[in-house]
């Protein structure tokens, strides 16, 4: 009996049924690279700049992101100005900051802008004259304006332009971080690292002063309306020209012993002993002042027990500034001789030797000058002659300018009772005189006003000085000069510059 078998069908089965199965996972495996976009499917990702990048950035841009970069994910590239530093979420990075500044000799002080990226229009949406710079280029030379009404330098969250760069990617962290790395995070200006300085000119608590000060009985009176400013500084200044004694009285250039409180009020660091007055009340009370200071914690420059010690520079070194502060007296008396106390008096020699230890240490330079005073105050109404410092005797300008080439980068006079015109000289600053901030010469309009210089130093240069007004009136109460007035007493002092 012949039995017969089907052969094909079972091979059939045997070879198809596998092909089958690898059509199907192959079909599956495609379709999930098909859906998620891998494999064969995978489209690289695309690295999209938006508008809002200026030329500059997408090339420093295209420095990281090169054509041999292979990204999984689009990588979203734009950037954003505010006028309020902003808290940074992740692929957020603050890349730079604008400031408004103008010129030097401007009495413009406020910029307002409704929106921030008009800060950069062209033709310029204001009527004041102004550039936007990247505060790493602001220095002394410009004058830094406010922003809607906040100095950037007193704020630091306000008063700028501050420009964010986004990375927007859903593999950020994996694909975009190893790629940038730290190339946009940068350090800026800050509370923590700017050092903040406030100069005054004369201090004279004396006389009509000591007779006010015993109707009214509390020092703290005549600080009163400045204490709040000067004492937010860092550093604060003054030249005072009388010592503490208890004979003070209506008539000397004395000092009652409660007028301390006056000082510590406005949160002084250092004082100034140039003045020609400081000997008025006898060797003891000179001597006996300069112990209070030592006591308070105050230090002291240009000036002291004797000749050696009032000689002795004054070295900051604070948040990353170093300065050198030289005060000399060039004046009427009151000049230290051998162990008598006193002023550091002038000798060229002191001052080259000085000056080029300064250099040497890459120092900033600032000298004070107790000089000749101008003597046109008698006026009741406004006498603009010292204004101009031609009109003090002798060749002030001359002097504070050869003080520049020196090597000084500032040169700062503080005998001067009527603020004097300021300039930019050489490679520095001169300001010839800043005016009274505490005395009793109110009956001629001029010796009631000063100025203060309020210095922002960073890493050793300086960015900014600002110039701050006051005045006192009959009540010898000092505050700060409204925006007006101040507008017009700088305007004046600019028009009497050499």
């Amino acid at each position: 009996m012949k039995i017969k078998t089907r052969r094909g069908k079972p091979i059939r089965y045997i070879i198809v049924g596998p092909l089958v199965f690898l059509a199907i996972f192959v079909i599956f495996f495609l379709g999930i690279q098909f859906i998620t976009k891998t494999g064969i499917f995978r489209i690289p990702g695309i690295v999209y700049y938006d508008d809002s990048l200026s030329e500059t950035e997408i090339e420093l841009l295209n420095k990281y992101f090169t054509d041999e970069i292979d990204l999984d994910k689009d990588v979203k590239i734009s950037a954003k100005n505010y006028f309020e530093k902003p808290l940074l979420s992740d692929g957020e990075f603050l890349t730079n900051i604008y400031v408004p500044v103008t010129d030097f000799y401007s009495v413009d002080a406020n910029l307002t802008l409704s929106d921030p990226d008009l800060a950069f229009a062209d033709p310029l949406v204001s009527d004041v004259n102004y550039n936007m710079i990247e505060i790493d280029k602001l220095d002394f030379s410009k004058k830094l304006l406010s922003l809607n009404n906040y100095y950037y330098l007193d704020n630091f969250d306000k008063g700028a332009v501050f420009h964010v760069i986004s990375f927007s990617s859903e593999k950020y962290d994996d694909e975009i971080v190893p790629i940038i790395g730290d190339a946009f995070k940068k350090d800026f200006p800050n509370k923590e690292n700017v050092l903040t300085f406030a100069q005054t000119g004369v201090t004279a608590l004396s006389r009509g002063m000591n007779a006010k000060l015993y109707k009214v009985g509390d020092a703290s009176y005549f600080s009163e309306g400045i204490r709040d400013y000067l004492s937010s500084f860092d550093l604060t200044h003054t030249s005072n020209e009388s010592s503490f004694t208890d004979y003070a009285s209506s008539s000397n250039i004395c000092s009652d012993p409660r007028f301390i409180t006056t000082l510590t009020d406005i949160g002084l660091d250092i004082v100034e002993l140039t003045g020609n007055h400081n000997l008025d009340c006898g060797a003891s009370s000179a001597i006996d002042t300069i112990n209070l200071y030592k006591e308070k914690g105050i230090k002291t420059v240009g000036g002291g027990q004797d000749a050696n010690s009032a000689a002795i520079p004054l070295e900051i070194d604070e948040k990353g500034s170093n300065i050198t502060f030289l005060a000399y007296n060039l004046s009427t008396g009151g000049a230290t001789r051998g162990n008598y106390p006193g002023a550091n008096q002038y000798y060229e020699e002191n001052a080259v030797s000085e000056i080029n230890a300064a250099k040497e240490r890459g120092d900033y330079i600032i000298v004070d000058i107790q000089y000749y005073e101008c003597n046109a105050y008698a006026s009741e109404y406004e006498d603009a002659t010292c204004d101009y410092p031609h009109n003090t005797p002798g060749d002030e300008i001359g002097f504070f300018r050869h003080l520049i080439d020196l090597g000084a980068n500032m040169v700062v006079g503080t005998s001067a009772h009527q603020p004097q015109s300021f300039e930019l000289y050489g490679d520095g600053v001169i300001y010839y005189g800043l005016g009274n901030l505490f005395f009793d010469q109110s009956w001629w309009p001029g010796t009631t006003r000063s100025l203060i210089l309020a210095h922002y130093f960073y890493n050793d240069k300086l960015l900014q000085t600002k110039i701050v007004p006051t005045v006192y009136d009959g009540g010898l109460q000092t505050r700060l000069l409204d925006e007006e007035k101040s507008k017009w007493i700088l305007q004046r002092l600019m028009s009497a510059r050499p």
